[in-house]
């Protein structure tokens, strides 16, 4: 059997997905800058840069399918690393896979590319309206996407909501770490806004059954029980039990000391966290439940409280290592250590 190959196979969702493939039999290659402390023996590490051509030609040969997952993602807060890496390479992706017969390209995207919607739910075919640069980045990648489907390439766009899941760090890691030690969380305005979010292991499963399925196509993904902001995050603190509470803070003040801070370098959020955090976004998900037969399992509030519980479990080991990506790390949360005090 050929392999399938994953690109960002050693980040936090490239991970999750190779071993979901590995659990069905299928053999993998992982193309990364750096491999994971937890790679199978069993599965293939190629060292490479995205942005090199020859690097990224050489893991697509031989191989039936690829996972696009390399992406830099909004905690990069670089644009030109945005473009280079999301955009620039991507089409070296494209390029590669082509030129290797590969069969089917599924590349995983963003919701980041709709911006801020102004209707709720968002679809398919809804116009995309990126309102920052990692948005505009991944955008651009599509664009291409859909260039190299016109050009006989078999691709499938996944675009996942906001993933979540056991070994989920990142900003996350804040939250947990400051309801794991008592502190009051913010949400921005009423926190009456509807956020839907996805498991990593329900978007592992749409990309595995996209990838079964022949001709280009694009999915929304994420989960079919999800509420307001406020609603998730009492699920969360109610569960963990540190008498932790939701605090509501004023959504422009809070959006301009966001932004600020980040242009400043003093907090970890970028633009689009402060872009999205107080207003609704969520998918419709009829396509991929029909097409691809996908049903997700865990809902919003069963993603964060199994998220907080592994970060708890984990937390010692967490700060020890080093992870192979943004979202498998411990994030310096700067200026929001003091904030969380006038909560």
């Amino acid at each position: 059997m050929k392999p399938a190959l994953i690109t960002g196979g050693s980040g936090y969702f490239g991970a999750l997905l190779r071993d979901r493939l590995l659990a069905r039999g299928v053999p993998v290659r992982i193309f990364d800058l750096r491999d994971a402390d937890d790679r199978p023996a069993t599965v293939e590490f190629l060292a490479g840069d995205i942005r090199d051509e020859t690097a990224i030609a050489r893991a697509c040969a031989g191989c039936a399918t690829v996972y696009h997952c390399v992406a830099q993602v909004p905690l990069a807060k670089d644009r030109h690393l945005f473009e280079s890496v999301n955009v620039g390479g991507t089409e070296n992706l494209l390029r590669a896979a082509r030129a290797a017969g590969v069969g089917k390209v599924i590349h995983v995207s963003s919701s980041a590319i709709f911006g801020a919607p102004k209707t709720n739910p968002v679809k398919e075919h809804t116009a995309p309206a990126p309102a920052e640069a990692y948005g505009r980045a991944k955008c651009a990648a599509e664009d291409l996407v859909q260039r190299y489907v016109a050009q006989g390439l078999d691709v499938s766009l996944i675009r996942p909501r906001t993933i979540m899941g056991h070994g989920r760090l990142g900003i996350f890691q804040i939250l947990f770490e400051w309801i794991r030690t008592g502190y009051n969380v913010p949400v921005l305005g009423s926190g009456d806004n509807l956020y839907q979010f996805v498991h990593a292991d329900d978007l592992a499963e749409a990309c595995i059954l996209a990838a079964a399925r022949p001709g280009a196509a694009a999915y929304n993904c994420g989960t079919d029980r999800f509420g307001s902001m406020k609603e998730t995050l009492e699920a969360l603190c109610a569960h963990a039990g540190t008498g932790s509470r939701v605090r509501k803070v004023p959504l422009a003040p809070a959006v301009t000391f966001m932004n600020l801070t980040s242009r400043l370098g003093l907090s970890p959020l970028g633009p689009y966290h402060a872009l999205m955090y107080g207003r609704s976004m969520y998918f419709d998900i009829t396509k991929a439940k029909t097409e691809l037969g996908w049903q997700p399992r865990f809902s919003n509030q069963e993603m964060f409280c199994q998220s907080y519980d592994w970060y708890v479990k984990n937390r010692e080991a967490i700060f020890q290592a080093h992870g192979a990506s943004h979202h498998r790390s411990a994030v310096k949360q700067g200026v929001l250590s003091i904030l969380k005090y006038f909560l």
